[in-house]
């Protein structure tokens, strides 16, 4: 049975607080699905999640490479994803994600709608809803 959880981000700073929430809920599931409008902010919630996992590097959105490696301070490996730019599932399917899937380690996919048959079933979703006067909804799922 699954748990659905909403928070509410008014600033920048309330992030800190929505990451440790999302790292709690995921417990031994490390596919993580992001979605939201271009602009709602999940690269932007993607950096504080990696922050919270111990990322000391600079994280950017991997909307040229697909995908991004991160090493923790904890030497535990953190991938995100962004298959925005693909034209079809089988380019992701042909750049190897499902091994970065089932590799038990984090991985962050923005846009997980462009390759649905390759996603995991063990996973957590992350919509992020913008509100009117620019705050945003975090729904966990």
């Amino acid at each position: 049975m699954s748990t659905k959880r909403e928070i509410q981000v008014d600033s920048l700073h309330d992030l800190e607080q929505a990451a440790q929430q999302l790292i709690t809920l995921c417990k031994e599931k490390k596919v993580v699905l992001f979605y939201g409008e271009m602009g709602s902010g999940k690269t932007t919630f993607i950096k504080a999640i990696c922050k919270a996992l111990g990322v000391n590097e600079n994280t950017s959105s991997p909307t040229f490479s697909i995908v991004n490696e991160y090493l923790s301070d904890t030497n535990k490996v953190i991938y995100h994803f962004d298959f925005y730019r693909l034209k079809n599932e089988k380019e992701g399917y042909d750049m190897g994600c499902e091994e970065y899937f089932y590799s038990g380690n984090y991985c962050f996919i923005e846009w997980p709608e462009k390759i649905p048959s390759l996603i995991p079933e063990q996973t957590v979703s992350v919509s992020i809803e913008v509100l009117e006067n620019g705050k945003r909804v975090l729904h966990f799922l």
